[in-house]
């Protein structure tokens, strides 16, 4: 019983640590979104400066490109540990893996195609 809490509390770990940060991120936005209203409350004209100053990141024009070359790399990488597990195993596991990374791949490639596309657009 014991020998089996250790592979589950590493492999609970990731989810927790996503849960906080992901709780975390909501929590800061909420706390914006009321000042923000307050301030519109107020009549406190909002500038771009004031609302950086809040802490509002514009975001940036390359973060379609960055996410989709993260996406095509990850799908990168089921392909190759699929490739190197039928090599050591001799399992035929290339097409599942193959088929797993088309996912990440081509939602990947469909971001890169969006920032091409729409780079000119604001």
């Amino acid at each position: 019983m014991e020998a089996i809490l250790i592979p589950i509390s590493l492999f609970a770990i990731v989810p927790v640590i996503v849960l906080i940060v992901s709780l975390n991120g909501r929590k800061r936005n909420a706390d914006l979104q009321e000042t923000v209203q307050k301030a519109i409350e107020k009549g406190v004209e909002l500038t771009p400066e004031s609302i950086r100053a809040l802490g509002v990141k514009p975001r940036s024009q390359y973060s379609d490109l960055r996410s989709g070359v993260i996406c095509v790399a990850i799908a990168l990488a089921f392909i190759i540990l699929g490739a190197s597990i039928e090599q050591m195993a001799g399992e035929n596991v290339l097409p599942v893996m193959i088929g797993i990374a088309a996912f990440p791949g081509l939602v990947g490639l469909a971001l890169i195609a969006m920032h091409f596309l729409l780079h000119d657009k604001k």
